[in-house]
């Protein structure tokens, strides 16, 4: 009964779904959400293990830093802790991810190629939904979007108060 998962290595990782505010073509404002890819072009969030001792939110904004030097991070809630199961080098893996939702009001990324990030890039919800490699990250992209908008702390007053817009083009470092 369940041997195989039973014996398999627990890993813990936390990460996040980072939005900022940004203008639209009509003059209102829309969030915008933070992709990465990966080596094998996978599209996704930033995650990463936690450190000994770290607390998953803690764990999940220093991996969103790392891995897209996007900052400031502003947690603005727990998002859900998804789980799968994996094979690597041969060993079964079962991995527990605890995704918050967080807000910046920055638009520049830089991805840590040396993790194998090879691009950041900032996109509305369709077209992160469209793009989202894995069904499980695809549903934390959708309940993140609820969360905002539903009025995730920050988000309404700071659109009511236009701090969050950012002129500049939506970032899109897809070099390779």
């Amino acid at each position: 009964m369940g041997g195989g998962r039973a014996r398999a290595k627990q890993e813990t990782s936390a990460g996040g779904v980072v939005y900022r505010v940004a203008p639209n073509d009509d003059g209102g404002a829309q969030p915008l959400f933070l992709l990465i890819r990966d080596s094998y072009r996978n599209w996704g969030f930033p995650k990463g293990h936690l450190e000994a001792g770290e607390l998953p939110e803690d764990a999940a904004v220093r991996e969103v830093a790392e891995e897209t030097g996007v900052t400031p991070l502003v947690v603005r809630g727990a998002i859900e802790t998804i789980d799968w199961y994996f094979r690597f080098r041969g060993r079964l893996i079962h991995k527990v991810c605890h995704f918050y939702l967080m807000e910046t009001p920055a638009a520049a990324t830089c991805p840590q190629r040396a993790e194998g990030i090879t691009a950041c890039r900032w996109a509305p919800f369709e077209e992160a939904e469209r793009l989202v490699s894995y069904a499980n990250a695809r549903q934390v992209l959708q309940r993140a979007h609820a969360m905002v908008s539903a009025g995730a702390p920050a988000a309404t007053a700071a659109r009511d108060a236009g701090a969050l817009f950012d002129a500049a083009p939506a970032a899109d470092d897809s070099r390779s």
